[in-house]
């Protein structure tokens, strides 16, 4: 017999998916009879990830709206009639004690059902602007927690708490590392190095920017560790190969970010939430490049979060092909402004955030 039911709901990407999975894995540890139940969209990415740690799963059938004229919206309204009807058969039939949602298509339909049946809900935003659905479910739902301060403009203050986002602990642990990672990526304690990371996809515009110059960074006397992506992995890794023995690592997906990461002095990135958080638990000056597409202009305001603090510096994905190099190198050879991100990230983040998100659902089944 089950301590507690909780469901779960997440997924489309990673940065909705993982920090499901820390979530459920907190509530795990701390109560080890509780039952998990995750919801997610069918044909998604979490009906294949969730299950791989070790939990259960089912999927609606749900997608996002279309932004573009496309046939794909005259099925939406049914996709979320059935949704909505499909979400209430699974939380009468699992009856749980907690609902807790953390953005993806699945989340709107099972957190607005779970809060009209007066469970307990908590919906977790990742980013410092909220996307349109957890706005709406903000008002219905008892708790918020947030990454980002100034989350007021979105959701009601009292339900507000500042919790950070929940990352896989296994990435940020970097403390001691160094040497295992110089010599896990096979590079030179003497130089310095730029960790390039564009998410499992790659970043185009930061591909693009920096591939014209790879000679110049093996002339700067700067060893590179890049993670392209699947898309870019074969173009950068032929112009590459020529500098491999000079420092330029090119991986089409590293395995072992907590080695990127212990390797880094800079790291450049795009700006989703997950990415900027594991930069402010690692610790490392960074330069972000915010994805303009992203929905809301989210990651720029993500970016933004942390230039507001000193802690970042922001290159306009448009400006990348003129600026990307240049303040990359004039960062990396500036020790005192290296010095200045480290300690005015360091403030930004927030460790143990998943336990943290936990004890706020046991906290709200309680009362």
């Amino acid at each position: 017999m089950p301590s507690h039911k909780i469901i779960l709901s997440g997924g489309g990407t990673g940065g909705h998916i993982f920090p499901a999975i820390a979530i459920a894995d907190a509530l795990r540890e701390m109560d080890p009879e509780i039952e998990v139940l995750f919801v997610g969209a069918q044909g998604r990415m979490e009906m294949e990830k969730v299950p791989a740690s070790g939990y259960k799963i089912e999927g609606l059938w749900i997608s996002g709206f279309q932004r573009t004229l496309s046939l794909k919206n005259l099925l939406f309204p049914f996709k979320v009639i059935q949704s909505l009807m499909d979400a209430k058969s699974i939380v009468k039939k699992f009856k749980p004690n907690a609902v807790i949602g953390t953005g993806g298509y699945a989340s709107g339909p099972v957190l607005w059902v779970s809060s009209r049946m007066g469970i307990p809900s908590l919906i977790q935003e990742q980013n410092s602007y909220a996307g349109i659905t957890n706005k709406i479910l903000g008002k219905k739902v008892n708790k918020v927690c947030v990454a980002f301060d100034g989350m007021e403009s979105f959701f009601p203050k009292n339900k507000i708490v500042v919790t950070g986002n929940p990352v896989r602990e296994e990435i940020v642990k970097i403390e001691g590392k160094k040497e295992e990672a110089l010599k896990f990526f096979d590079l030179e304690p003497n130089k310095k190095t730029i960790l390039i990371v564009g998410g499992s996809l790659g970043a185009k515009a930061i591909n693009d920017s920096m591939m014209p110059h790879i000679k110049d960074i093996v002339n700067e006397n700067i060893q590179m560790v890049w993670q392209t992506g699947k898309v870019s992995y074969e173009g950068i890794s032929n112009a590459a190969n020529p500098f491999a023995d000079q420092g330029i690592k090119v991986h089409q997906f590293i395995t072992r970010m907590d080695l990127a990461y212990a390797a880094a002095d800079v790291v450049i990135s795009r700006a989703g939430a997950i990415a900027v958080s594991e930069i402010c638990l690692t610790n490392k000056p960074c330069i972000l490049v915010p994805l303009p597409t992203a929905a809301e202009d989210h990651q720029t305001k993500n970016a933004e979060a942390l230039a507001r603090h000193d802690a970042a510096i922001i290159v306009k994905n448009s400006e990348a092909p003129l600026k990307l190099f240049g303040a990359v190198t004039e960062l990396i050879k500036n020790d005192s402004e290296l010095e200045k991100l480290r300690q005015n990230i360091k403030p930004l983040s927030k460790p143990d955030s998943a336990r943290t998100i936990a004890k706020e659902v046991l906290k709200m089944i309680n009362t």
